[in-house]
């Protein structure tokens, strides 16, 4: 029985499954979406992941939907098409598809200050090193809401890189998951700003202010917020900061220790309510609830008659708004790309060195989840799984594998 026949049996029990069809009748090969589940099967023989899943749609249809290995490398439950997987960092489009409704609302303007709503952020500094020393300098500017969006506030994560303003998020509790958001926000108000703000990219805890920023306007936890306007009208029953004790059978876990590296391999218990709910990386979903949510992006911002964004606000969030003189650190937006209002952009459709399309959107998480929306194709993908040091291979080999499946 092949992926794509599967995939109407073993959907998730609550999640609304979305249409099916043969790959041939969406423009895709099924020969070819074959050799692109084999090539993941290769890779757990290799022991390169415990499992994945993958789904492809294309013209509103599913053509594949997989699930190779298994869920776990210490229990012996196959990997399954309702498996529950930590998404990390991919919670940030969902989070930044939530302040643009409320944009939409007309509680704010994108050039409004941070401050505005987080009075703690008035008199951040940024932090300049001189002589081994951090300084503290004003801020020409203000950050703004635009600038948490698109990663230009300033603001940093203490795993990419071992800079002075990084070790101080490192020897704080900012990672804590007992802390709430409004704590949150203010410890990091009261840090320094790696860079002035609209200068750099810096891949940053920036969505999670948009979180708090979120519950100061709408009076309500993110979590709530989040399941009322989107998750709830898009029947995504199963994303949420947590999920219950009920599910512990259907968890995706990495391998203890990386199998290229051989360090630990550490991420959060899902079955743990936490204080902080992370607008930048605490949703628990599945591949399904996913798919209805890039399903609904590829829409132009409705499903199943449920408007959850206006079609030219969505199409703003998938332009590029970096100025060109601004400084793009690290490697998370790939040459050929840019970054939008909460996803990367393409903008080559050479440089990059994996197949695509310019004006493709997509982001990521950091235990490997991936998703990208290819409004040219009509075609998004999901891919799940859970091994963190693999990550940037599999995004790349996904991609790879998808389009070469295109007709």
């Amino acid at each position: 029985m092949n992926a794509q026949t599967t995939a109407l049996k073993t959907s998730a029990p609550q999640t609304p499954a979305l249409p099916h069809a043969k790959p041939e009748a969406i423009g895709l090969s099924g020969a070819r979406l074959a050799r692109l589940s084999d090539a993941f099967k290769r890779e757990v023989d290799k022991g390169t992941l415990p499992g994945a899943t993958v789904l492809v749609a294309r013209r509103g249809q599913i053509g594949w939907f997989d699930a190779i290995g298994r869920q776990s490398p210490s229990a012996p439950a196959q990997m399954a098409h309702d498996t529950l997987f930590r998404i990390f960092s991919m919670t940030k489009p969902i989070v930044s598809v939530g302040i643009m409704q409320l944009l939409e609302d007309g509680h704010f303007l994108l050039n409004d200050p941070v401050a505005k709503f987080i009075p703690e952020f008035a008199d951040t500094k940024v932090g300049v090193e001189n002589n081994g020393k951090l300084e503290l300098v004003p801020a020409k500017r203000q950050m703004t809401v635009q600038d948490l969006l698109r990663h230009t506030s300033g603001l940093t994560y203490d795993h990419t890189g071992n800079g002075p303003v990084q070790r101080l998020y490192q020897e704080s509790r900012l990672r804590s998951r007992k802390i709430t958001n409004a704590e949150h926000a203010t410890m990091l108000a009261a840090m320094p700003l790696m860079c002035q703000p609209g200068a750099e990219w810096n891949y940053s805890r920036s969505t999670d202010v948009l979180g708090r920023i979120i519950e100061v306007v709408s009076g309500k936890s993110l979590g709530a917020f989040l399941t009322e306007r989107i998750l709830a009208p898009l029947g995504m029953t199963e994303t949420a900061f947590f999920t219950g004790g009920e599910n512990a059978g259907r968890l995706a876990e990495p391998f203890a220790k990386d199998p290229w590296n051989g360090e630990d391999v550490k991420l959060f218990n899902m079955l743990e309510k936490p204080a902080m709910e992370s607008g930048g990386g605490g949703l628990v979903s599945t591949t399904m609830d996913y798919a209805r949510f890039c399903q609904m992006l590829l829409n132009g911002g409705s499903l199943d008659s449920n408007r959850i964004i206006g079609r030219k606000t969505l199409e703003l969030m998938a332009y590029d708004h970096l100025a060109p003189d601004v400084k793009i650190n690290g490697d998370l937006v790939p040459v050929g790309h840019r970054f939008g209002l909460g996803f990367a952009v393409r903008t080559e459709a050479g440089i990059a060195p994996f197949l695509g399309s310019t004006g493709q959107f997509f982001w990521s998480g950091m235990a490997g989840t991936f998703f990208w929306i290819d409004p040219k194709e009509e075609l998004f993908a999901v891919f799940m799984m859970q091994g963190p040091g693999q990550r940037q291979y599999t995004r790349s080999l996904v991609r790879n594998l998808v389009y070469a499946a295109v007709e």
